[in-house]
């Protein structure tokens, strides 16, 4: 409580206590008046240090309020400061893997702009030959082109001849020049893309076989023509080659039209993918090595008959150096022999000298020479 409502407080019981004595009459005795103010005093006194004490009460209240309110205060600012802290690394880390994640995202979207850009030339591309293979006579050219790069990438310049005109006046796509047997073998391009792809697109039963049938005498056609056109005997092998420069196209048609197949094969018309025209180029490959091997055989044996005579020559050489190295290794060892002799008789001569004062000294006796006699020096 605050003083001053206490010593209001007082004041009012003070005032109280008079009014009751009032009422009592004013004929109360003198000692009753006296005990009434002593005991108003002391009352008041009473009333003093409770209001003291209330009040220092209050300061130390005041105070400890204080100090826990500076303690929560920084209690409070230590936790708002580490709070800070981690806000601010996390802020830090979420901006470098942001940046990262950015740095990533642009690589990942250039590499997807650029792989855009592929699939945009790509269906370019697949436009371009869309429309190559929507023409006949531009089709014709792309299965030319791609058989003559498959013979330029197998055999050499000099196995091969394009556009070749025969004895028949048929120009071929491609002439292989091999010697005889077999000798020259005609490469011609086919390409029915139509009728395949009216096969390939049929939905009833009855459309299938329709374009089956039309898909089979389009390439019996092309075997035909390539039988009578490019098989001319005495002058080409006894067979040929139908290029197809679709491997779906050769397996549909060895999968739906096996009875073509065969009919191609009695017509000595053998009909090749790109696949199996490498494998074929390549048997070649190994004829036309085996040929040049036979066709040299001749010339490797003159040439090792040369070098045997070669080899004569050089073991004759050999010889008169050998016998020369003899003669000299004799001719040394002599020499040998001569100079051991001067040794000995210079060691002589030395003697003499050192005994010149010897009166009755001997003639040295001749020594013995070593090894074989020695020729006259």
């Amino acid at each position: 409580m605050e003083p001053t409502l206490i010593l209001a407080l007082a004041a009012i019981i003070v005032a109280a206590v008079a009014v009751v004595f009032a009422i009592r009459g004013r004929s109360g005795a003198a000692a009753d008046a006296r005990q009434v103010i002593d005991v108003q005093s002391a009352l008041v006194g009473r009333l003093s240090q409770l209001a003291e004490s209330q009040a220092a009460s209050q300061n130390l209240l005041a105070e400890r309020l204080q100090s826990q309110e500076r303690a929560l205060s920084k209690t409070l600012d230590e936790r708002l400061a580490d709070v800070t802290r981690r806000v601010g690394e996390s802020l830090r880390k979420q901006s470098v893997e942001s940046a990262t994640t950015m740095g990533d995202l642009k690589e990942r979207l250039a590499v997807i702009g650029k792989a855009q850009d592929n699939i945009a030339k790509l269906s370019e591309e697949v436009v371009s030959l869309q429309a190559v293979l929507s023409n006949k006579q531009a089709r014709g050219v792309f299965g030319e082109t791609q058989l003559q790069d498959q013979v330029r990438n197998a055999l050499p310049p000099s196995a091969y001849q394009f556009q070749a005109t025969l004895g028949n006046g048929s120009r071929a796509d491609c002439l292989l020049t091999l010697p005889n047997p077999p000798g020259s073998i005609a490469i011609d391009a086919k390409f029915p893309l139509e009728s395949y792809h009216t096969l390939r697109n049929a939905e009833s039963p009855d459309a299938r076989t329709a374009a089956r049938r039309t898909f089979a005498a389009d390439v019996t056609k092309h075997i035909m023509d390539i039988s009578s056109k490019y098989i001319l005997p005495g002058e080409t092998a006894d067979s040929a080659l139908m290029f197809l420069p679709s491997e779906a196209v050769y397996a549909e048609l060895h999968a739906e039209l096996p009875a073509v197949v065969e009919k191609s094969h009695r017509a000595h018309v053998y009909i090749v993918s790109p696949t199996t025209l490498m494998a074929t180029l390549n048997t070649i490959r190994a004829v036309l090595k085996d040929a040049q091997m036979r066709e040299q055989a001749g010339l490797i044996q003159a040439e090792v008959a040369a070098m045997g005579e070669d080899v004569n020559r050089l073991d004759q050489r050999v010889g008169r150096l050998q016998r020369h190295f003899g003669q000299a290794e004799d001719d040394m060892r002599q020499i040998r022999i001569s100079t051991e002799k001067v040794q000995r008789r210079a060691s002589r001569i030395q003697e003499v000298e050192l005994d010149e004062l010897d009166a009755d000294v001997e003639p040295l006796p001749e020594l013995p020479t070593a090894g074989a006699p020695e020729e006259e020096a």
